[in-house]
């Protein structure tokens, strides 16, 4: 069984919560950015996007390089590993459970249908 460290899962959840930082995700995805095109791109002042980078570096999504005065963020190359397999675990648990319920729901209706039948 696969062991997830809980402060992780909370602090990556917690940073993914917010659909300005799922973006930055996005963009980071397709390329590297400093925080000065980040808060460009999303229209928001240097202060603002550092915060959300720190929170995003926080949680482990995120790494950031000063070259000189430019602070380069870089999607961290196994970010969400843990997250896609804490949901694929639960999925999974969930399918099964919804395949349980399918197979009862026709076994019912076939009884029904078999009783009807029966009372003609």
């Amino acid at each position: 069984m696969v062991q997830y460290s809980a402060t992780r899962l909370d602090a990556a959840f917690a940073a993914l919560s917010d659909a300005t930082r799922r973006g930055v995700l996005e963009q980071l995805g397709r390329e590297d950015a400093s925080i000065t095109d980040l808060a460009a791109k999303f229209h928001m002042t240097l202060t603002g996007m550092k915060k959300h980078v720190g929170v995003l570096e926080q949680a482990g999504l995120v790494t950031t390089r000063k070259v000189g005065r430019v602070r380069t963020c870089k999607l961290d190359a196994r970010a969400l590993e843990q997250e896609a397999a804490w949901i694929e675990r639960h999925r999974r648990l969930w399918a099964a459970r919804f395949d349980t319920l399918d197979r009862i729901v026709a076994d019912l209706k076939n009884r029904e249908k078999n009783d009807g039948r029966r009372k003609r």
